[in-house]
């Protein structure tokens, strides 16, 4: 079996009866927001018919947003931020369930479902993306064609991007027809990287800079990804390939929109549609989750708990925790605190944890947003380009971006001057700044060439064995391996 027939079959399987599931989907999200809130296809997924008109593309469309609020992998403990934190070097497990314990002690294999998990997910997504892409440009009839097929773009993009970020080379599935990807092997990363900038050139072309709900009308939600969304993610993935210039630029082009775009205090960063968000997803009210990000649920410890097993297993490190200077408003509100008293001959201990998500419990409106995207990294994108460049003080200078994203922490303006200075600089304020949000600090350490010199010193004190070079990506479902002659393990993990 292929890698299609593997990793894709089951969504192709759903895709018989995609009018039920996504039917069951919408019961699920009950009271969800209106960008959800759409008639759903009568027919298959497969069928022309879903993407006959504006309201059934755009019900296809939500299916997926749907999935990515409620299957978790972007907010909760499977999520890309806990498991890279776990990883990485910014979380602490206290849990005893074996693969949390697996990624702490960075022994992942490919039967570590958290790991692997994220594969199948991607390419489940991808099969739907690519028949939305192909149903919707063969349907010029629609008036908000150019919206529900810049969304698609844009959303084939972002799960490349991840998809070549935790697992390197990876295979480029293009097209729907899954005869035709038959036995697909893995594309260099440099290829993958030049198809998720295509799709969000593509993305870019089609997207209005407004907001637009599933109706299409022009709304200030920002739940549906706009032209700037496409131009935030395109931005970070040029950083991520070092073509400075092309960062800057694109950076610079959200930076500039001061009416849609600022920076708030550092507690209004995540309430729902913050003049910072760029993208971000709502929660909808499923019966397990109320409404709540899911990073809330997880990390958020009542004041006197013990992490354990059980609900709270995870708490920020110390290395992160001392990562923040004196003063910072970022540790004074991102930071949680949980101070456990004194007992008997037990001392008193002090656990901190990510708090950047702070609504949980029965609620029956969403108060925060699930962020993928906002202005502040912007900034530190375009002060990296512009340090790379050489570009260090001045009007358009990194500096000036550095103490834009300080000034808001309520920070002194950085005493950084030389090149390099200026860049660890920025990689400073992107531990602080993102820590806990999508994998950025593992990212950031691998694309800088410091991640094997950290995590050499770090695994052992985790309880791990050894680091090796090759542990930077993860494995791929192994049934992947033994049903697609085409598909190589990644290295490290034969």
């Amino acid at each position: 079996m292929s890698l299609i027939f593997q990793s894709i079959h089951t969504i192709l399987r759903q895709a018989r009866i995609f009018s039920i599931c996504l039917l069951l989907l919408v019961i699920t999200l009950g009271g969800c927001k209106k960008y959800l809130d759409v008639p759903l296809p009568a027919g298959s997924i497969a069928s022309e018919s879903v993407f006959s008109n504006d309201q059934t593309s755009a019900g296809a469309l939500n299916s997926i947003y749907a999935s990515l609020v409620n299957l978790g992998y972007l907010d909760g403990n499977s999520s890309t931020t806990y498991t890279l934190g776990l990883y990485g070097d910014e979380l602490v497990n206290y849990g005893v369930i074996a693969s949390s314990i697996a990624l702490y002690k960075d022994a992942v294999g490919s039967s570590i479902g958290t790991v692997t998990g994220f594969w199948p997910y991607c390419y489940g997504h991808l099969y739907s993306i690519n028949q939305a892409i192909q149903g919707i440009q063969a349907n010029n009839a629609m008036t908000y064609q150019s919206q529900w097929l810049g969304e698609a773009y844009f959303m084939r993009g972002l799960l490349y991007f991840y998809l070549t970020n935790l697992y390197g080379d990876a295979p480029l599935v293009l097209t729907p027809d899954y005869l035709h990807n038959n036995g697909l092997a893995r594309n260099a990363q440099a290829d993958v990287y030049k198809q998720i900038i295509a799709d969000l050139k593509q993305a870019q072309s089609l997207l209005d800079v407004q907001y637009h709900d599933a109706n299409g009308a022009v709304t200030t939600d920002r739940g549906r990804p706009n032209r700037m969304a496409a131009t935030a993610l395109l931005a970070r993935t040029y950083l991520y390939t070092k073509d400075w210039a092309n960062a800057e630029i694109q950076s610079d082009s959200i930076i500039a929109n001061s009416a849609v775009y600022h920076l708030p205090s550092p507690d209004m960063t995540f309430l729902l549609n913050s003049p910072e968000i760029i993208w971000g997803l709502q929660p909808t009210g499923s019966s397990l989750y109320p409404y709540e990000v899911k990073d809330a649920v997880i990390y958020t410890m009542p004041d006197g708990t013990v992490p354990g097993p059980g609900v709270y297993t995870t708490t920020i490190s110390d290395s992160l925790k001392n990562a923040f200077e004196a003063g910072d408003l970022r540790y004074a509100i991102w930071v949680g605190k949980d101070t456990v008293p004194a007992n008997g001959s037990t001392p008193q201990a002090i656990y901190y944890y990510p708090y950047k998500y702070k609504v949980k419990g029965t609620i029956t409106t969403a108060q925060e947003s699930l962020v993928l995207f906002r202005l502040a990294e912007q900034y530190l994108i375009r002060a990296e380009a512009r340090a790379q460049l050489n570009k260090l003080s001045g009007s358009d200078g990194a500096v000036g971006d550095l103490n834009t994203i300080r000034a808001r922490a309520g920070l002194a303006p950085t005493t950084a001057a030389s090149q390099a200075d200026v860049l660890n600089a920025v990689r400073q304020e992107r531990r602080v700044e993102l820590f806990c949000e999508q994998g950025h600090r593992f990212f950031d350490l691998r694309r800088t060439g410091n991640l094997d010199a950290l995590m050499t010193k770090l695994v052992p004190l985790k309880g791990g064995v050894a680091w090796v070079p090759t542990m930077a990506w993860w494995p791929i479902p192994v049934t992947d391996i033994q049903n697609d002659p085409a598909l190589t393990q990644t290295p490290g993990y034969n």
